[in-house]
């Protein structure tokens, strides 16, 4: 029978490592890798008799990579600090474990607490995260955002749920908008995506009507209106943003040929 390895990778995350590792308690090991917190984070983690390795931040996709490659099993399931484990999920996940998976990878439904509540509309929902895999078929690769698990072969789906406690506020939510946005548009523009006219008038109220009524943010009250028009104002920002980048590429190179 395959075992398990969870994997977290942290900094600063006090206020969630421990429900996190709880979570993940079911496991057969659970590795952490820190990248120099400044707050109770490690000590909290070792409290709860976990293997903790410290290691300076290289990037989400090489921290990741390296915490699999720490685990004593094959199989990892990678969590984030702020997500939880659901005891369905544990129960899924041994179930299909009781013998050698049909998949090299498999993708979970996450779910998030915000504004209150657990959001099941608009983009936020389901929000699939491959998570379980077999590190000798898959590993994570990506750029500046969106780092993801490739696998070499299938990659199946559960159906129970992963919860995320992603933001503490509605202001927490816009600065990682902000700071995502820049790097969304930064990779953009590096794979050859420009941005025009019609991009800035089109692409966020596609957005909203996509969250709001194709992804049945209309049936989540005035929460749903609001991040059906949250998640619209970070699609305009990534093209306003890349087409900021692309001017300022221009002027650069103008001056440069004494343009």
């Amino acid at each position: 029978m395959p075992r398990v390895t969870v994997t977290i990778i942290t900094k600063n995350e006090a206020a969630h490592i421990g429900a996190a590792i709880d979570s993940a308690s079911w496991a057969d090991e659970i590795v952490v890798v820190d990248s120099g917190s400044s707050d109770d984070t490690v000590a909290l983690a070792a409290a709860r008799g976990v293997r903790v390795e410290s290691r300076p931040w290289t990037g989400w996709v090489d921290q990741k990579n390296f915490a699999a490659s720490l685990a004593a099993n094959d199989w990892i399931f990678s969590l984030d600090a702020d997500e939880r484990v659901t005891p369905g999920l544990a129960h899924e996940i041994k179930g299909l474990l009781q013998a050698d998976p049909p998949h090299a990878a498999y993708k979970v439904p996450r779910v998030t607490f915000h504004l209150g509540r657990w959001i099941r509309t608009t983009d936020f929902y389901p929000d699939y995260q491959t998570r379980l895999y077999d590190r000798r078929a898959a590993r994570w690769a990506g750029h500046y955002v969106h780092e993801s698990v490739t696998a070499i072969g299938s990659v199946g789906r559960v159906s129970q749920e992963l919860q995320h406690y992603s933001y503490d506020n509605l202001a927490d939510h816009l600065d990682r908008i902000n700071a995502y946005s820049t790097l969304a548009a930064r990779q953009m523009y590096e794979r050859g995506r420009r941005a025009g006219a019609f991009d800035l008038l089109v692409q966020g109220p596609a957005a909203f009507l996509r969250n709001y009524i194709l992804r049945r943010g209309i049936l989540d009250g005035s929460a749903g209106l609001l991040l059906s028009t949250v998640n619209a104002y970070s699609v305009f920002l990534k093209f306003a943003k890349l087409w900021e980048l692309q001017r300022s590429v221009g002027d650069r190179k103008r001056e440069a040929h004494g343009g």
